[in-house]
């Protein structure tokens, strides 16, 4: 039986214990790619070729004794060769999810009549990517007409999804080697919270955890969203949908973001609005933290307990987090402070939905998708 925290990688097509895992570094967000930084040893590979490893699925697994604490697995992308001194190789290693994949690619075509799902399942699926799933509460129509324009998969993806308010995590298991990406449109929808309590003693027990460190903070931000649109086949119509930010009691209300065209079509625009607002204000109040528990990641909501500012002890909802872990004595010989682990992380108050910003920040105008109507003129949609 093993005892006390250890962390352990296996590679596909390698014998599990290939490797022994002196550092890694993960971190995470939601809507973004995460990214794990491994440094390795092997007494048992002096020489690997790169064939061998790169584009492998790799497990890391964070244990407690027996327990799984954490399982993250993703696709080799790169792949270091380091020290050799003929009995032991050092190698480096970076693994991110399957969908990075997409950020490979780049293409020029055409979704006609297809809503955001069946969209996201075309480049999901040209890609090898089969673990997901959409997990959507709203609406979302099917668009007329709807253009990757010399984008990646990844950035078309991105942005499909800022239009529409959905945001994606990666979903871990612990039980299990699986890991869904999940596509979602609402908090609603998040995983059941679980507490976690305050203990700014440091000195604590590793098997113990908890939070040590909380800072809670705000700034202002855009406080509304006007989005307006044209088509002469009805000159009448006014194609004008405003949204007020939530939460905005320490700020002036005049900073108006404008935006045109609003590439929506009837009064589907009053959700395009709202998408953009909650994407501006994602980040206007945001906690900062530090723990030891391997079990908080983006996608996963918190219970703050213990705490002695009494209005920090709510659920709050991850938006990023960094795993490190030490295991320096991995290598032989080499003298270190113990396997070690910590994760500083950010929150939010979990008030609104997490739709990005990745359309509203986008310097510069969008690609425009342009097209002959029925009268043959020619237009830009997005």
């Amino acid at each position: 039986m093993s005892t006390g925290l250890r962390f352990t990688l296996e590679v596909d097509g390698l014998p599990p214990d290939a490797f022994a895992v002196v550092s890694f570094h993960l971190t995470q967000s939601l809507s973004s790619l995460f990214s794990l930084d491994l440094s390795l040893v092997s007494q048992q590979f002096l020489s690997l070729e790169f064939a061998q490893v790169l584009d492998k699925m790799a497990y890391l697994t964070v244990w407690q004794g027996d327990d799984v604490q954490r399982r993250v697995k993703g696709v080799v992308t790169w792949f270091e060769l380091g020290e050799n001194d003929k009995n032991q190789m050092l190698y480096s290693m970076k693994v991110c999810p399957p969908l990075w994949r997409t950020g490979l690619r780049q293409n020029f075509r055409i979704f006609q009549n297809e809503d955001i799902e069946s969209i996201l399942a075309t480049i999901l699926k040209e890609n090898g990517v089969t673990e997901w799933s959409p997990l959507f509460s709203e609406p979302h129509p099917s668009r007329e007409f709807c253009v990757q324009y010399g984008e990646t998969d990844y950035d078309f993806l991105c942005r499909m999804a800022a239009e529409e308010g959905i945001f994606f995590y990666e979903e871990h298991a612990q039980k299990s080697t699986d890991q869904s990406l999940v596509l979602c449109d609402t908090v609603r929808y998040l995983p059941e919270s679980f507490e976690i309590p305050w203990n700014p003693n440091t000195r604590t027990e590793v098997s113990t955890l908890c939070i040590s460190q909380f800072r809670y903070s705000a700034q202002i931000r855009p406080s509304s969203v006007v989005t307006k649109d044209y088509t002469f086949k009805r000159p009448g119509w006014a194609g004008r949908f405003e949204q007020e930010g939530q939460h905005q009691d320490y700020q002036r209300t005049q900073y108006e973001v404008y935006d045109y065209p609003g590439r929506f079509k009837g009064a589907h625009g009053q959700n395009f609005a709202r998408w953009q607002m909650d994407g501006w204000r994602n980040n206007a109040e945001t906690a900062r933290g530090m723990s030891r528990s391997p079990e908080i990641w983006p996608g996963r909501r918190i219970v703050l307990t213990g705490h002695p500012q009494a209005n920090l002890n709510r659920e709050w909802q991850v938006v990023a987090s960094e795993l490190h872990g030490e295991q320096p004595q991995a290598v032989p010989g080499r003298q270190g402070a113990g396997t070690a682990l910590g994760e500083p992380f950010c929150g939010d108050p979990g008030r609104q939905n997490m739709a990005t910003t990745a359309v509203a920040e986008t310097a510069g105008r969008r690609p425009a998708e342009r097209r002959r109507d029925g009268t043959g003129r020619r237009g830009n949609l997005l």
